[in-house]
């Protein structure tokens, strides 16, 4: 199955309609559409083509939202680099994606100089003012099984894997979100969390889909994203918990009766949060995602909220949950990914037999049918909405000479909700200060360890596998 090019189709259905808003200026789809005509025409004049793999490196700002449009109307599979990362782990994403061409925002020349390699690498200055090679669209229709994006998220191995999402999987996670949330009239999306990441992608996508204006903010800022909700520009805004409290913070009166959905990703919210956005009347809307179903598969409504405090919610409607034999959470639905790029075993691993989604998650069902996450993928520790993996920063920490034994666990925060703690042992005395100088050159900053924890020996059980439990306790 395949459908007409979304972004000409959205023009052909509501030219006049608003598509983005950035940095106070709006724009129409017809307007965007001719913007991004020609980026896809200068991209085609540096040999970018149908089904090439093409690294994205940008913010959120217009200049990159214009590329990732003429990227899909060239046709190519882009693959997006969470702008956090250091050289290293962007050039091992470039590498195994088998990247042909890495386009960046000037802010990040630096970085892509030592990440590409032999990849050539294209300032979006350079794109903007080359000339057009005449190409002006290379696919009239998007086929549904087509590779649109892939995004990187690491894995208990501790090397991060390449998640293939097609245009089904942007499709049917739009369908199910709106048959969930509803669309109405004057609708808007705000979109403040990053657009390398698949909730703020998941945003731009249902813009074009469901023709209505994303507000695209380059950060998050309280104060200002507190003035679009109590103006009633914006009805939609997708948060994760650290975003919560600090518009919490800034809360002065009510939001605008129009504002109607504060979606809530990146793990569950406290009952405290829960009471405060209640007694406030801020429609938050819990949900449960991976980058592997595109974005949200299960929600909690907020009128359940209070009711079922700690719930995910229940599978939007064209997917399905069950509970394996082993507790594990397992998803079908059309929104969830083909698979792992380049990497047959880690897809075959994913998927039970019956192609159920194994998530590595742990939960249980009640009996009203909504879902309880007890442990996210075991060990995983998410801090600000960012998803980190222990494993790849023990493996990190292992490099270095005297270490011996490293376990890095989760610690609970305030601000970020989760940080990660470090527990090593050294064969000789080791300062915090070099761990940490030797990870700040390794490491994203947000998956340094906040603290470095000496132990003479690991806790461990009798067949050696260590208690991450009591490193928690300690």
């Amino acid at each position: 199955m395949e459908l007409t090019n979304w972004l000409e189709k959205r023009v052909r259905l509501s030219p006049k309609r608003t598509a983005l808003v950035f940095d106070g200026k709006q724009e129409t789809f017809s307007e965007i559409y001719d913007a991004v005509q020609k980026v896809a025409g200068q991209l085609a004049s540096f040999g970018v083509r149908d089904g090439m793999f093409v690294a994205l490196l940008g913010k959120n700002d217009r200049d990159t939202f214009l590329m990732l449009h003429a990227l899909q109307q060239l046709g190519t599979k882009t693959v997006f680099l969470n702008n956090r990362l250091t050289a290293t782990e962007m050039g091992y994403q470039i590498r195994d994606a088998r990247v042909e061409r890495c386009l960046y925002a000037a802010d990040f020349a630096d970085v892509m100089a030592n990440a590409a390699g032999d990849v050539r690498a294209v300032a979006f200055t350079e794109v903007m003012m080359a000339e057009s090679s005449g190409v002006t669209q290379a696919v009239s229709h998007f086929p549904m099984e087509t590779v649109a994006s892939i995004m990187y998220t690491s894995g208990t191995t501790g090397k991060p894997k390449g998640v293939m999402q097609t245009f089904g999987n942007h499709w049917w996670s739009a369908t199910g979100s709106m048959l969930n949330l509803g669309l109405q009239e004057g609708d808007s999306w705000l979109c403040a969390v990053p657009i390398f990441h698949i909730s703020g992608l998941s945003i731009l996508m249902r813009s074009v889909i469901y023709g209505i204006p994303v507000y695209l903010e380059e950060h998050f800022d309280a104060k200002r994203v507190d003035q679009f909700l109590r103006s009633g520009e914006v009805t939609i805004i997708s948060v994760v918990t650290t975003m919560v409290q600090r518009l919490l913070d800034t809360y002065t009166k009510s939001y605008h009766p129009k504002f109607r959905c504060m979606l809530l990703g990146g793990g569950p919210a406290s009952k405290a949060i829960l009471e405060s956005c209640f007694a406030k009347g801020i429609p938050l809307i819990q949900s449960f995602g991976m980058t592997e179903t595109a974005s949200q598969i299960v929600t909690l409504p907020p009128e359940d909220a209070l009711q079922k405090i700690g719930a995910s919610g229940k599978p939007l409607f064209p997917a399905e949950v069950k509970i394996s034999d082993q507790d594990e959470i397992l998803l079908k639905g059309p929104n969830i990914t083909a698979g792992y790029l380049h990497n047959e075993a880690a897809t075959q691993a994913a998927f039970d037999a019956n192609g159920w989604f194994r998530t590595g998650d742990i939960g249980y069902l009640d009996q009203d049918g909504f879902l309880f996450v007890q442990e996210r993928r075991s060990d995983l520790i998410i801090s600000g909405g960012e998803n980190i993996y222990p494993t790849e920063i023990e493996h990190v920490l292992l490099e270095y000479p005297t270490v011996l034994e490293v376990a890095v666990v989760a610690k609970q925060d305030d601000k970020w909700g989760e940080v990660p703690v470090a527990f090593l042992v050294t064969t000789k005395e080791t300062s915090e200060e070099q761990l940490h100088q030797f990870c700040e050159e390794r490491l994203a900053k947000y998956k340094i360890p906040h603290q470095f924890h000496f132990l003479d020996e690991l806790p461990k059980t009798a067949s050696q596998k260590i208690q991450r439990h009591k490193l928690k306790k300690l």
